[in-house]
């Protein structure tokens, strides 16, 4: 007798989109990777004609047709009427009697705990962050960029670091090493030169995202401006990660605060201390970890919550992803 498709699990980023089909035992049936969901640049059906590629293969490989329920963690889905729009999409094609959407930043913090149970800050080309409790109790921020009230994510902070260095060569601002190391990323000798290519598109714009490592170098070597930037960055992370905290009555509890995106994975010594410290003064019940499970681990965690698998179960669906 054949295991049973229980639970599809999507994570479904800007760059890629990771699949798992996953049995009722917690047995992991298939795996499969795709292409990146952009619906805001290509509406939602090609976007989901994407996730669709990526399903069919892993479908295939477990041998099903449809399971019985579908987690969607999901980038761009920041609204509930994306969410409720997405759904619609994804259940249209069929692939599980139920589905459900969430925000990709929910599988970073299922992925992380033992239980739906904490905050998670998010930190790749942009920044977001969601909390939840048990009992179903949610915390999140629109985070669609400045008009939302945000601050930081990789493209921001070069751009932030680009603003700094320009006026520093130009004299509208104080001096800055951004104003060398930038351009120098690049082998160009001027600000000037790196604005004009940029601006012309001899460096094609997603280009800008390798000026973010280059800022965290400079700030490490003691460049004021530079470690300005990564200060107020681990001051944003913990603002949101606070916030979120008392909307869900947690700061007085002992509650994981969990880490991810490039930036934040990486590691970098300034910021990683910085939020710590940051961290045990505001919320001194939080306990920080930095993040480095899959996402799809935890799209398929809030699955087997949504069908009401054991421990046991989840304990087995845990061990393939980190094994």
């Amino acid at each position: 007798m054949g295991l049973t498709a229980a639970v599809l699990a999507v994570d479904a980023g800007n760059s890629k989109t990771d699949v798992a089909v996953v049995a009722a035992d917690g047995t992991v049936l298939a795996e499969a990777r795709g292409g990146g969901f952009r619906p805001p640049a290509v509406g939602v059906e090609s976007a989901t004609d994407v996730l669709a590629e990526a399903v069919e293969r892993a479908c295939a490989t477990a041998g099903v047709t449809s399971v019985t329920h579908v987690s969607a963690c999901l980038a761009n889905a920041d609204f509930p009427v994306e969410e409720e729009r997405l759904t619609a999409a994804l259940h249209a094609r069929a692939w599980g009697t139920t589905v459900e959407v969430r925000n990709d930043t929910f599988a970073i913090l299922r992925a992380g705990v033992t239980e739906p149970r904490g905050v998670a800050v998010v930190c790749g080309a942009g920044i977001n962050c969601v909390g939840m409790r048990p009992d179903g109790r949610t915390a999140r921020f629109p985070a669609v960029g400045r008009i939302s009230g945000d601050w930081g994510g990789g493209w921001g902070l070069a751009e932030e670091a680009l603003f700094h260095a320009a006026r520093a060569e130009d004299g509208r601002g104080g001096p800055t090493e951004l104003a060398r190391t930038l351009p120098a990323h690049f082998g160009l000798d001027s600000m000037y030169a790196l604005i004009e290519a940029l601006h012309l598109e001899r460096l094609e714009p997603a280009r800008r995202h390798e000026l973010t490592p280059v800022l965290f170098a400079t700030a490490a070597d003691g460049d004021p401006v530079a470690r300005a930037i990564v200060d107020r960055l681990a001051d944003e992370v913990v603002t949101m990660a606070t916030v979120a905290l008392t909307r869900l009555n947690l700061l007085a509890e002992e509650t994981p605060v969990l880490l991810g995106g490039s930036v934040l994975a990486a590691r970098h010594a300034r910021l990683d201390d910085r939020i710590r410290d940051l961290l045990g003064a505001r919320a001194p019940k939080a306990v920080p970890r930095v993040v480095t499970e899959s996402p799809v681990l935890g799209a398929a965690l809030l699955g087997l919550d949504r069908i009401g698998a054991g421990a046991r179960v989840q304990a087995r669906l845990r061990a393939h992803f980190e094994g």
